[in-house]
């Protein structure tokens, strides 16, 4: 990425610079594009099931940067040695999740591939002046994480046979489940930064965030919700290979001296369509604690706080 072209344009509020979730270019003073793609290989075997998935996480970038998305494009690579029938069933997932946003697909494009891959190119909208960012954070804010985290090792025991139905279906759900309801309670309060944890997990989007915000996290791990029987199954070797080149690019910016070791593949986890992590002032949490109560099916928990700039931008605590 380090050797494209670097372009600038007045009008482009979020680029690639900060890391962000979406770019954010400004129409005018009361109107704001938000754009965003993402698409991936089967999670699951079902493939209305993949296809809701795979929408929800291509929406969510839209909620992490407090917009709403209008329209979306299919992405699609399919081999042909499948039945279209497949393809009809991932289709109609992603355009269940679409209805569900309120949101409009509009066409899209599709490409022969010898694995099956699905996605969204997302345009969502929002006033200039309520974009969320993932810098901003304050010491002395805290952090509040909306849905739980250890998709990425629940997917690997999945696909070594070893996942219980509980917990299969515990994922699923909150993989499938859209980040509206979490950003339509956060949009009201006054949110220093906010991302969505996905591919880098939680330690990984944390630091960005951090760093972006020249702060440190303090992470109590134990607080993180979990899914299902996560722990066991990082404990017998089931954490996908991400895991640990997350843990490897993001070393010298994490301390989790004396943490266990299952606590660490937690946080390095990488997450299919992960939920919302921000950070706001401590004064608003219990109310924020509340309308999320209200309002989501899965877990959520305040996880951790805002500190002064330390020696490390994410400190990981039992």
């Amino acid at each position: 990425m380090g050797k494209l072209p670097k372009f600038t344009n007045d009008k482009l509020i979020v680029g690639l610079e900060t890391s962000d979730d979406a770019c954010v270019y400004k129409i005018n003073d009361d109107l704001a594009m938000i754009q965003t793609v993402d698409f991936f290989t089967p999670v699951v075997d079902d493939p209305y099931t993949f296809g809701q998935i795979a929408a929800a996480n291509s929406l969510s970038d839209i909620y992490a940067m407090g917009g709403e998305p209008a329209l979306a494009l299919n992405i699609v690579a399919f081999p042909n040695c499948l039945s279209p029938d497949v393809l009809a069933e991932i289709l109609k997932g992603g355009a269940s999740k679409v209805m569900e946003a309120g949101a409009t697909i509009a066409g899209g494009h599709s490409v022969e591939d010898d694995e099956p891959k699905y996605g969204m190119c997302v345009t969502g909208f929002i006033k200039p002046d309520k974009v969320f960012k993932n810098y901003g954070a304050k010491s002395g804010d805290v952090l509040i994480l909306t849905k739980p985290v250890g998709t990425g090792i629940i997917n690997t025991a999945y696909k070594a046979e070893m996942c219980s139905k509980e917990t299969e279906d515990e994922a699923i759900h909150v993989m499938a489940s859209l980040n509206k309801n979490a950003k339509r309670v956060i949009e009201n309060y006054p949110v220093s930064c906010c991302t969505d944890v996905t591919g880098f997990g939680l330690a990984g989007h944390s630091a960005e965030m951090a760093e972006a915000s020249n702060t440190t996290f303090i992470i109590d791990i134990k607080k993180v919700p979990v899914i299902g029987s996560v722990f066991e199954y990082a404990e017998i070797g089931l954490v996908p290979a991400g895991a640990y080149r997350n843990r490897k690019y993001f070393s010298d910016r994490v301390c989790f001296d004396g943490v266990e070791e299952r606590y660490v593949d937690l946080a390095f986890d990488p997450q299919t369509s992960g939920g919302l992590l921000f950070a706001v002032n401590e004064k608003y949490t219990e109310e924020i604690m509340e309308k999320l109560k209200e309002n989501l099916d899965t877990d959520f928990a305040v996880i951790g706080r805002v500190t002064e700039k330390k020696d490390k931008y994410i400190r990981i605590n039992e």
